[in-house]
C-alpha cells in the first residue's frame, strides 16, 4: 500500500528457515522472511504502517516470533541490525564488519600469574562479546562480576561504584551515553539502580525488577547499562588489578 514503511532487520541464526520469500501470519502481525543468500543475510521484515506498530514496538514483536523458533528448533536466534523507511521489503546485506590492521603489529604479553587478572580478563571478554552479538543481560553480568572480584559482597560492591562513578563518566556532560543513563536511574543513586534494577534483575527472575529479554525498551535499557558497567570493569581491571591496556607491555 503506498503509505507502507517496511522494518528490514537482518537474523544470526540456526533454526529452520524458508527458502524463499515468505509471507508468515503470526498472532495479529504479518511478517515477510527472507533467506541468506551470498550477498545477503536472512531477515524478516514488518510493515509498520499496516501493522500499526513503531519501530521499537516491532522489534518487540520479531523477538517474540524468534523466541518461539528458538524454543521449538533448540536454536539460537539473535536479531541484528536494520532499518526502516522501505514500502517493499528489501534484503538484508550480510554483515562485513570493519576490523583495523597495521603493518607493524608489536606483542609482547604473558599469562599473568594472577588469578584475579585471568579471570577479569576472561570475563571482559566475555562481556565485550555478548554485547556484539546481542547478549546483552550477560554482557551486564559480566562486567559487574569483574567489580565483584574485589568486592563480592552487594553492598560492597555498590560502595565501590558510587565511589568511582564520577571517574568513569569524566567531564563530558553530553556524552550522550550518560545522558541516557541518568534518565533511567530515575531518581535512584547510580549503584542502587545498576545493582537493583540490572544486575538482580538480570541475573534472577525478580518480581520487583523484572527483565524480559524479547521488549526492545528493556534491551535498549540494558544496553546502556552494559556501556557504563564496561567503563567500570576496565577502571577495576585497569587500577585495581593494575593491568596495561597496551599489548607491548611485557606484562
Amino acid at each position: 500500500m503506498p503509505q507502507s514503511r517496511v522494518l528490514n532487520v537482518g537474523v544470526d541464526t540456526q533454526v529452520t528457515w524458508p527458502n524463499s520469500e515468505t509471507l508468515v501470519q503470526f498472532d495479529r502481525y504479518r511478517l515477510v522472511l527472507m533467506p541468506k543468500t551470498k550477498d545477503h543475510a536472512q531477515s524478516i521484515h514488518i510493515d509498520l504502517y499496516a501493522n500499526r506498530l513503531t519501530g521499537c514496538a516491532a522489534r518487540t514483536v520479531i523477538n517474540r516470533f524468534l523466541s518461539v523458533l528458538a524454543w521449538c528448533d533448540d536454536q539460537f536466534a539473535v536479531l541484528q541490525d536494520g532499518w526502516s523507511g522501505n514500502p517493499v521489503p528489501v534484503s538484508v546485506p550480510r554483515r562485513d564488519l570493519a576490523f583495523a590492521t597495521t603493518h607493524h603489529w608489536i606483542f609482547d604479553r604473558r599469562i599473568s600469574p594472577s588469578d584475579e587478572i585471568r579471570r577479569a580478563l576472561a570475563l571482559y571478554r566475555e562481556g565485550r562479546n555478548a554485547e556484539a552479538t546481542a547478549l546483552v543481560s550477560y554482557a551486564v553480568l559480566s562486567y559487574f562480576k569483574i567489580v565483584e572480584i574485589r568486592h563480592p559482597d552487594g553492598a560492597k560492591a555498590k560502595r565501590w561504584i558510587a565511589r568511582n562513578f564520577t571517574a568513569v563518566c569524566g567531564t563530558d556532560r553530553d556524552d550522550p551515553e550518560l545522558t541516557r543513563f541518568i534518565a533511567a536511574c530515575g531518581g535512584q543513586a547510580p549503584e542502587d539502580y545498576i545493582y537493583s534494577a540490572c544486575r538482580l534483575a538480570v541475573a534472577h527472575a525478580s518480581v520487583r525488577t523484572p527483565s524480559d529479554a524479547d521488549v526492545a525498551e528493556e534491551i535498549e535499557r540494558l544496553h546502556t547499562a552494559a556501556s557504563m558497567l564496561r567503563r567500570l570493569a576496565r577502571l577495576m581491571i585497569s587500577q585495581e588489578l593494575g593491568v596495561s591496556a597496551d599489548v607491548f607491555s611485557g606484562d
